[in-house]
């Protein structure tokens, strides 16, 4: 016999989360180089791109880690109803798969883009920002109702695992915010050269995003260690 499905999704979650990590520590190496006034500016933006095709991995991730999770919840519900119903049966599954992918063309064309079609940047802050609200709700739920969805299992570690992608969702919106003064300071940089008020704007604008950077870390750290040992949880 072959491998259980159910197995292959795990493993698709794993590389998920291997990706997003691995993607992310390159990204934020890459960014010290962008920072660095002795480089010359071509040397500058040739680390500059490197770290905008690295970034593009660790965003991928973070959309597909949604229908991978639901499709891992469907496989293995643990009893879970809604209103006397499977709340994870297979047509929301794919409901879940279309609307990830077509989340995921919006990423990844306002990446490629670097927010030139504003409508299409306003859908995916528009998705993020739902999925945040809807997300810390269900997760909430999760880690305050005594059996979530009819689950007696002790779920609490998938509602810490929900928060925590809720939070890592949070903070790309947050390093996106903190980037907004970068671009204008590094064309001046192409432009103009190095100066000190250049300098000084493109290193508040990328060192600002640390802590947003390390609570990505952070989230999808833990969340590994959530979905692997599910402390807690009375599984048979």
């Amino acid at each position: 016999m072959g491998p259980h499905p159910h197995g292959w999704w795990i493993v698709l979650h794993l590389v998920l989360f291997v990706f997003w990590l691995g993607g992310d520590l390159g990204v934020f190496y890459s960014s010290r180089f962008v920072l660095r006034p002795d480089l010359s500016p071509p040397a500058r933006s040739t680390a500059l791109q490197i770290m905008s095709g690295l970034d593009l991995g660790p965003k991928i991730c973070l959309v597909l880690f949604l229908p991978s999770g639901v499709t891992l919840m469907a496989a293995d519900p643990h009893g879970a109803t809604l209103f006397g119903r499977d709340p994870f049966a297979w047509p929301l599954v794919v409901a879940v798969w279309v609307f990830a992918l077509a989340w995921l063309a919006a990423t990844i064309a306002d990446h490629r883009t670097h927010g030139r079609y504003p409508w299409v940047r306003r859908a995916d802050w528009t998705v993020r920002i739902t999925l945040i609200a809807a997300l810390a709700g269900l997760a909430l739920y999760t880690l305050l109702a005594a059996e979530p969805f009819g689950v007696d299992t002790n779920p609490k570690w998938l509602g810490g695992k929900l928060l925590l992608y809720t939070a890592a969702i949070g903070c790309g919106l947050g390093i996106r915010l903190t980037l907004r003064p970068f671009g204008p300071a590094f064309g001046a940089l192409m432009t103009s050269g190095s100066t000190p008020d250049v300098e000084r704007a493109l290193k508040r604008s990328v060192d600002g995003c640390l802590p947003y950077v390390f609570g990505i870390w952070a989230s999808v750290l833990l969340a590994a260690v959530l979905g692997v040992l599910k402390p807690g949880a009375h599984l048979s």
